[in-house]
């Protein structure tokens, strides 16, 4: 019951991070050696964790995190893994999947034995009994800021195409001060920004480069 107590008293301490705070502070030893927030300095990073090492699900997440981390990097973004099993334990598990999957798991993962940095994340569910890191994701850009905060049960395993999709509407936004529509795709058109005066409302109807469905909505390509 104190166990339990006390983690309720640090996720009221620490609050769930929200989309446009900065990251909770952490350093933590991974399958990689000892890393902390600053290693992410000027790197847009993806941070996930798992319920826990040697179940299926998470196995099928694990091998489909590393079949889109080429993808990630290519955007400079970085992928870390988190759960409460340790370190000697992510490896064991790593070298299985490696094994029986024939993946070979390339990014690092947090062994967090003391739910330190899952708690600062919000990362400990009531499902869970405080023994679990829910199926959790962060994506956090080059300034250190949360861009996304996705939750899914510990029953589903998570979609790698919407992530992927995410990032890179995301990072759009921040390249060309944009937003962007449901379903959007890289080299789909971007969703313009309503006018602001009844004359930029009228511009827009003489202007080709625009297609508008009404003078509110309005979509275009990117320059």
């Amino acid at each position: 019951m104190m166990e339990e107590n006390t983690y309720a008293e640090e996720e009221q301490r620490y609050g769930l991070p929200r989309i446009g705070e900065k990251a909770p502070d952490f350093t933590a030893q991974t399958t990689h050696g000892e890393l902390s927030l600053d290693d992410y300095k000027g790197k847009w990073f993806v941070l996930f964790s798992h319920p826990a090492d040697f179940t299926p699900v998470c196995t099928t997440e694990f091998v489909a995190f590393q079949g889109i981390y080429d993808h990630l990097r290519a955007m400079n973004t970085e992928l870390l893994g988190l759960s409460v099993d340790s370190v000697t334990s992510h490896i064991a598990w790593i070298r299985n999947i490696e094994e029986n999957f024939d993946t070979k798991i390339e990014f690092p993962v947090i062994a967090d034995l003391d739910k330190q940095v899952a708690t600062k994340f919000g990362m400990i569910t009531p499902e869970s009994n405080g023994t679990e890191t829910s199926r959790a994701v962060f994506v956090i850009d080059d300034k250190g800021t949360i861009r996304s905060v996705i939750y899914y049960p510990l029953t589903t395993g998570r979609n790698m195409d919407e992530i992927l999709r995410l990032v890179e509407a995301l990072r759009t936004t921040d390249e060309h001060g944009v937003s962007t529509p449901a379903d959007w795709r890289k080299g789909d058109k971007i969703v313009a920004s309503p006018p602001k005066t009844v004359e930029d409302a009228r511009a827009r109807e003489n202007d080709d480069s625009y297609e508008c469905v009404d003078w509110y909505f309005c979509k275009k390509n990117l320059d």
